[in-house]
């Protein structure tokens, strides 16, 4: 069995080896909650892999977002190499859930766009579980959805060793209950064909464009090869091989027979409901719908939308739990919630809003009531099937940290740089308090921020501050997604010193030139004036040696006492530690082209992962799949300039413009 060996050319630094040790010992121990609590810039990833070297344990990463995951599971596989390291979230490039809204009498059909790369790296994710220990698998909350029962998946693969008693049909009849197609001219991912004596199997999960081809002497499997599809040559001589599942959702057709008997009848049971409420309409629109499905079911082995059925199907009873990615876990695994503080919240909100969707196409005759328990975990079924987990967070909940039997702290950068210093400030005066600082860090060549709580409170002080002739801009939401890049270009090349902005927290990720922060109304009660908000806000100063923060407020709040007490606290750690080392902190000293090319570079290779999979699964010289490829990747720009992440949204622009130019609209 291989061991996870992390290939890096750094060695663990600053406070990264007594956090990898505090937190791998405590696991280690039987520890079922712990959070490392570090902050921007420490090197947290590079730790979550040490310790995943160090505990050598399936591990299941969840993070809040398919841009974070693509980002971590870039991280990840440069880590581990030579371990499996999978990718996990929502195969639609496109869905619309099925919903009713009674108010309008509108029933909106199910409407999905299915990646096939996206679910191929689904199903190399539970393949990789089912053979080996040394797997990551990288995640959105997605894996908190019903995915099929694992014994069930596990069970019905198909096992071929060379030497036994098979034939062509009998391995085929196997295949088919596997969900694969039979296609004799083209040989691709979920299909095989035949040729005379010999049988080539493409899974549905390879990562590469390697197949099987099983050679028969008769009615005995002669030979075994795993070959290379495009060019047909061996790669390997096999001994056996397992095929398994072509979908998640795979039932044996006895099981599926005894499937259909018990959704005939909750049908029955549902119909005597609604004729006794007398709904003559929702009658009829149930027996209609579920009778159809029932016939499908029997001939064809599937339906549409037969995930409805998965609670009669694997014989749930109601309520139970559907069977999650966390199922096909082995028992001792390690799970870590990247950025815990939102990850948590978003994994706890799922079930409900899906209830509440359901609940109107169960009383109003679109689906039976055991459709409800197609669901995502309840967070407590969520924590149940839990091992033991880190929370991974620079701003964990007070939750999280009540909950861990250690709390960890990495708080030293690499480059010896400090949190910022912060003071608090009266607003009254603070036009002029602001100017002075302004001009200050103007004649330093640095920049200024300035954080205000409204949109027009920012394009007034963006007009007021130009009126003494500084050189401002303003961002927020309204401005052009494109336009917001080039502003951020521009504040770092010193076409303009100051930037006003709402929020902030996406948009200076890497800002070294800012060694002023002004945060107005600071003692407002809110999400944006939240510990954790102010907590994130100051560490955008943290780049810079000079880094200053004022908060201008006329009363102390309680999250402005908590940022202040956290980042002091921070603060001391890391002078001591500079102190100790004889580390004297230094603004990075990259020109400002070098780090917009990094950043540039940082998005590319982010986008990549998606983009590759979105590209992966379109053949540009069709033009109605090019359509829909340059549809989806107009999505993905969208959502990206949504979350603002504005050079990533600009790579998917480029990527456009190269497909349209090459291949036409």
């Amino acid at each position: 069995m291989r061991k996870f060996h992390v290939v890096s050319p750094y060695e663990p630094a600053g406070d990264q080896k007594q956090a990898i040790d505090a937190l791998a010992e405590g696991f280690l121990r039987g520890d079922k909650y712990q959070t490392l609590k570090g902050v921007t810039g420490s090197g947290k990833t590079f730790t979550m892999a040490k310790i995943i070297e160090r505990v050598q344990r399936p591990t299941l990463i969840i993070s809040h977002n398919k841009t974070l995951s693509a980002q971590l599971y870039r991280e990840f596989k440069s880590f581990f190499p030579d371990n499996a390291v999978e990718y996990f979230v929502s195969y639609y490039d496109y869905y619309q859930p099925e919903a009713y809204v009674p108010a309008r009498d509108l029933y909106i059909e199910k409407d999905a766009s299915i990646n096939d790369e996206i679910d191929r790296m689904r199903l190399a994710a539970t393949y990789s579980l089912m053979e080996r220990r040394d797997v990551v698998v990288v995640a959105t909350v997605s894996c908190i959805y019903g995915l099929g029962m694992p014994d069930l998946y596990k069970e019905m693969r198909v096992h071929i060793e060379k030497g036994e008693s098979r034939t062509t049909h009998t391995i085929a009849e196997e295949l088919i209950a596997l969900q694969y197609k039979r296609n004799d001219a083209v040989l691709e991912r979920g299909n095989f064909r035949i040729r005379g004596d010999v049988m080539e199997i493409f899974p549905a999960y390879m990562e590469t464009d390697e197949a099987y081809k099983i050679e028969f002497d008769w009615d005995e499997v002669a030979k075994i090869k795993r070959f290379n599809v495009m060019t047909g040559k061996t790669i390997e001589d096999l001994d056996e091989t397992v095929i398994y599942p072509a979908r998640h959702f795979v039932v044996p057709h006895e099981l599926l027979v005894a499937a259909t008997e018990r959704i005939q009848r909750e049908l029955d049971v549902r119909l005597a409901e609604l004729e006794a409420q007398k709904k003559p309409l929702e009658y009829e629109r149930l027996k209609t719908r579920t009778t159809y499905d029932i016939e499908m079911m029997k001939e064809m082995g599937y339906c549409p939308g037969i995930e409805n059925y998965s609670a009669p199907i694997t014989g749930r009873k109601t309520g139970e739990p559907p069977a999650t990615l966390l199922h096909y876990f082995p028992d001792d695994f390690l799970c870590m919630l990247d950025e815990a503080h939102v990850t948590v919240p978003q994994l706890g909100a799922m079930y409900e809003g899906d209830r509440s969707r359901k609940q109107n196409l169960v009383d109003f005759g679109f689906r039976l009531p055991s459709a409800l328990d197609n669901r995502p975990l309840k967070f407590a079924e969520f924590s149940a099937k839990l091992n033991q987990v880190i929370y991974v967070s620079a701003t964990p909940r007070k939750e999280e940290v009540k909950q861990s039997t250690q709390v960890v702290e990495q708080l030293i950068r690499p480059t010896g740089l400090l949190d910022p210093i912060v003071e608090v400030r009266p607003s009254e005066g603070q036009m002029e308090d602001i100017y002075n600082e302004i001009k200050k860090r103007i004649a330093k060549n640095e920049r200024s921020l300035v954080l205000t709580l409204t949109k027009k409170m920012a394009e007034d002080l963006t007009d007021y501050l130009l009126g003494l002739s500084l050189k401002v801009k303003y961002i927020h939401s309204e401005v052009e997604t494109f336009e917001r890049v080039e502003l951020l270009k521009g504040l770092r090349a010193g076409e303009f010193d100051v930037l006003i902005g709402i929020n902030l927290l996406r948009e200076g990720i890497d800002l070294p030139e800012v060694s002023f922060i002004a945060i107005l109304d600071a003692d407002k009660i809110g999400f944006l004036r939240s510990a954790t908000s102010l907590i994130q806000i100051i560490g955008r100063a943290a780049r810079n040696a000079e880094g200053t923060v004022v908060m201008y407020a006329d009363r102390m709040s309680d999250a402005m006492q908590e940022a202040l007490n956290e980042t002091k606290h921070r603060r001391e750690i890391q002078e001591a530690y500079n102190k100790e080392h004889g580390i004297t902190p230094k603004t990075i000293a990259k020109a400002v082209e070098d780090i917009l090319v990094h950043e540039e570079k940082e998005a590319e290779e982010t986008a990549a992962v998606e983009l590759a999979v979105l590209k992966k699964s379109a053949n540009l010289f069709v033009p109605s799949q090019r359509k829909k490829l340059i549809a989806a990747l107009k999505n993905e720009m969208a959502e990206a300039a949504d979350r603002l992440e504005y050079e990533k949204a600009a790579v998917i622009r480029d990527q456009i413009r190269d497909i349209e130019n090459q291949y036409g609209t």
